[in-house]
């Protein structure tokens, strides 16, 4: 079968970094490009003080990226750095290639990866506004190679039209996006008053959410070694061994440098993590890049108003972690989420951990009086572990968890630990 990939150069410059964090943004370029279906055939880098303003690499460099690419008949050429449209202008007029930068690498990707119809608004959202400044840099691009990494979603179809309708379609876009932001809003809200317990799992892209999550509940969620395999936020029912009911919520996977125009874009996707009450951070363990992944998702709750939650750590692909491996978060659990005890060690783990969030209760219920009727919506909105029949005071004892904001921690509800 013919390889239809795009060839790719990738271009990278040091200038602060040191080499290993270098060395990391290149790979992770590298694994950018191949998660959109293009084949990296080669790499220029460069080392200076400061990027240039023209061109980023400086004019000698630029020569030397127009032979590359004509030596190993690339199509496209992708920077690590973010180009300005002058930047694109200046280099594509000696560059007989498609020139385009990570971000927009980024945005072609979640242009693939979604399914929804609000995920699709939400990546068209995002590259609208990231190539509306830079359309003047486009034209070239787009009659070069009409189309491909870079110009997925509506870049092939909306980039040729004018500015004021490119600003009429953003607004028609966040109309739409308001709107379901509203049903996701009044979702939530519904979830929270019934006080169910909500579980929200994050993690650098690739570390394995959607393989816990389909083992951990009924979903089918893609499971791909691929960066970003899931975009759009799904919900699932959780029931732990001991019964216990929550929600857990998958989320896209975090990245280092988000670009902005995804933090504004995803805003409704990000705001389904934001109250809940526990986070399940998944870790790659095998990863040599680990300590980057760690503080980037802490990083982005940070700068989310999202770093309050609680947040257990699990440390996912155990089985090809090194054997010098050392958890640095904690609460933590190590793992292999395609080993079935672990999977049982988790739910444990995950209980354990909630049940100290918690708060522990007695409550008596008069069993001919009207609060009987109360007893089942108790066992809907709270974790009732023992139901027992007082005979002496013809009532039905119920012992339990529930939320610390729980309404069923009333004055007649009394802490079980004082039992």
């Amino acid at each position: 079968m013919e390889n239809t990939k795009e060839k790719v150069i990738l271009v990278n410059v040091q200038t602060n970094q040191t080499d290993e964090a270098f060395e990391y943004e290149l790979r992770e370029l590298a694994e950018l490009t191949e998660t959109a279906l293009g084949e990296v055939v080669g790499v220029l880098t460069q080392k200076r003080e400061r990027k240039d303003s023209r061109t980023v690499i400086g004019k000698g460099k630029v020569e030397e990226l127009v032979n590359l690419c004509a030596e190993l008949e690339a199509d496209t050429v992708i920077f690590q750095q973010e180009l300005s449209s002058k930047q694109v202008r200046n280099i594509q007029e000696t560059v007989d290639c498609k020139v385009i930068d990570r971000v927009q690498l980024i945005l072609d990707i979640f242009a693939m990866r979604a399914r929804s119809k609000e995920g699709k608004l939400q990546v068209a959202l995002a590259q609208l506004s990231y190539l509306l400044p830079r359309l003047m840099g486009q034209g070239v691009n787009l009659s070069r190679l009409g189309g491909g990494i870079g110009t997925r979603g509506p870049g092939e179809t909306k980039l040729e039209t004018d500015r004021r309708h490119i600003h009429s379609q953003m607004q028609e876009i966040k109309k739409t996006l308001e709107e379901t932001e509203l049903h996701r809003q009044r979702a939530r809200e519904k979830r929270h008053a019934s006080e169910v317990f909500q579980i929200g799992l994050i993690g650098y892209t690739n570390a394995g959410k959607s393989t816990i999550i389909n083992r951990l509940t009924d979903a089918a969620t893609l499971e791909e070694d691929k960066l970003f395999a899931t975009l759009d936020p799904l919900t699932r029912k959780l029931t732990l061994p001991n019964q216990f009911q929550a929600t857990i919520t998958d989320t896209v996977g975090f990245i280092q440098d988000l670009p902005t125009q995804l933090i504004h874009a995803f805003h409704s996707t990000l705001e389904e993590s934001r109250n809940m009450d526990v986070f399940l951070h998944v870790v790659d363990a095998s990863t040599s890049f680990i300590d980057q992944h760690e503080k980037t998702v802490l990083a982005l709750l940070k700068d989310l108003d999202m770093d309050k939650t609680p947040m257990l750590t699990i440390y996912n692909k155990r089985d090809l972690a090194s054997p010098d491996f050392q958890p640095r978060l904690f609460p933590n659990i190590v793992i292999s989420a395609l080993e079935d005890d672990d999977i049982n060690r988790l739910k444990d783990f995950i209980w354990d951990e909630i049940a100290k969030m918690l708060v522990p209760y007695t409550k008596d219920i008069d069993a001919s009086g009207p609060e009987a009727r109360t007893m089942n919506k108790m066992q809907q909105e709270t974790f009732v572990e023992s139901i027992e029949y007082i005979e002496e005071t013809n009532a039905y004892r119920l012992r339990g968890y529930a939320k610390t904001n729980s309404k069923w921690l009333g004055d007649k509800v009394t802490d079980a630990s004082e039992e």
